[in-house]
């Protein structure tokens, strides 16, 4: 059941006035004749407009309904109308890392260009600070 389905079959004397749109009588009193104005809107938005004065909260809760209940649901697809999701770290804390990897980098190059033995731990350790540097720069650049 869509939303304006929804609403509609919770309303008295409901009648079409014209594609996508209604009058009905307004659930928070007796009304002589409609006096509520219902659209919806392309995205299935439903706009109500009490000529009565009524506000929107108090004609939704008339009828046991809510204001979210007259907004299409949202998309569930991952991401899909989704602001981005915040980077989990601080800057400032990924440039230390980065920093004190490139440092380790620097070490054992200098290290392999003067022809010193680098040790198995040391390799590992080299390995590890790409890996490192490799990660910081896929999250940063992710969209």
């Amino acid at each position: 059941m869509n939303a304006a389905t929804n609403l509609l079959s919770r309303l008295q004397h409901v009648k079409r006035t014209g594609p996508g749109k209604w009058s009905a009588s307004c659930p928070t009193r007796e009304d002589k004749s409609p006096s509520l104005a219902v659209r919806e809107l392309d995205d299935g938005t439903l706009l109500l407009h009490d000529f009565g004065g009524d506000s929107v909260e108090a004609i939704v809760g008339a009828i046991g309904l809510g204001l979210s209940d007259l907004f299409p649901p949202r998309p569930t697809t991952p991401g899909a109308g989704r602001k981005p999701e915040r980077r989990p770290f601080i800057p400032v804390d990924v440039f230390e890392i980065a920093r004190r990897e490139i440092g380790v980098v620097a070490i054992l190059a200098c290290d392999m260009h003067a022809q010193r033995t680098v040790s198995d731990a040391d390799h590992d350790r080299l390995l590890q600070a790409v890996q490192t540097l490799d990660r910081i720069a896929e999250v940063s650049y992710a969209r």
